[in-house]
């Protein structure tokens, strides 16, 4: 593990290696970056998000994404880094755009893993979902968890629901995918991320559309977050983006299938 200061004192911390790493950028949003630990690209160095992880506290405004481009800043100057190869996984895909579009100059290659599509205001619907979801009717653990989902639909947001549609966030529900949905996130810090504010959705169609960087947007088969018909919706507006859907893959498609991932990935010019 290495830390460092970002802009304002805090102190940050990174797991993997120096050299010339993919740095990668965890979602949740403000989930610990623990939970990208089994990703199968080998020099990679993972950011502990401020207020998660090994990395430090902060004032609660500082949560918000738009404000958190300025560490991964400070950690391209830390690494001593003119260009970096970023990755951004579901709400972390928010901030490594958030950055590319701010800093293209210092981005050499992009990655995309099922990013969050609030950044460009592409809706998710319920039928969106649903039609994903019903895909998976023959799974041994379809018939609670599509009530659950169904209560969700009716309005019955519960902590209990969420749990019980855990197995739709995954191509196979089996020992792994529940290790992977157990990881620490700061919720305090995952109300404030996505605050009004942070971005503006229009301004970043127009900034993503003359992007010249050589983009990767890696989405999944059976994705109840990002379901193919809006990620295909969203790749459509990076001119500069390789679109990879993998199939069998939920929105954590590197543990679905670690060969077909990290033969994606390489793949970039």
């Amino acid at each position: 593990m290495g830390t460092f200061k970002t802009f304002d004192g805090v102190g940050l911390a990174y797991h993997g290696e120096a050299g010339d790493p993919l740095i990668c950028l965890p979602g949740g949003p403000m989930q610990a970056s623990s939970y990208l630990g089994g990703l199968p690209l080998g020099n990679t160095v993972k950011l502990d998000l401020r207020g998660t992880g090994e990395s430090e506290v902060a004032p609660r405004e500082t949560y918000r994404v738009d404000r958190q481009v300025d560490d991964v800043e400070a950690l391209r100057r830390h690494l001593g880094l003119d260009t970096i190869r970023l990755l951004g996984h579901s709400a972390g895909g928010t901030l490594a755009i958030l950055y590319a579009t701010r800093f293209p100059q210092h981005v050499k290659e992009l990655v995309l893993v099922a990013p969050s599509p609030r950044v460009v205001g592409i809706d998710v619907t319920d039928a969106d979902r649903r039609a994903v979801a019903e895909q998976r009717a023959g799974e041994p653990w379809f018939e609670e968890a599509f009530a659950a989902f169904e209560d969700i639909w009716a309005g019955n947001m519960t902590g209990e629901n969420f749990q019980k549609i855990a197995p739709f966030f995954y191509g196979r529900w089996d020992d792994a995918a529940r290790a992977l949905d157990d990881h620490p996130t700061n919720d305090e810090a995952a109300r404030e991320y996505y605050s009004e504010g942070a971005f503006d959705p229009e301004q970043i169609r127009k900034a993503l559309h003359i992007l010249d960087v050589p983009t990767l947007f890696i989405a999944g088969e059976f994705d109840v977050s990002l379901p193919p018909n809006r990620a295909r919706e969203y790749v459509e507006l990076i001119p500069a983006a390789e679109f990879v859907l993998q199939p069998g893959a939920g929105h954590f498609p590197w543990l679905d299938d670690p060969v077909a991932f990290a033969g994606a990935v390489q793949r970039i010019p």
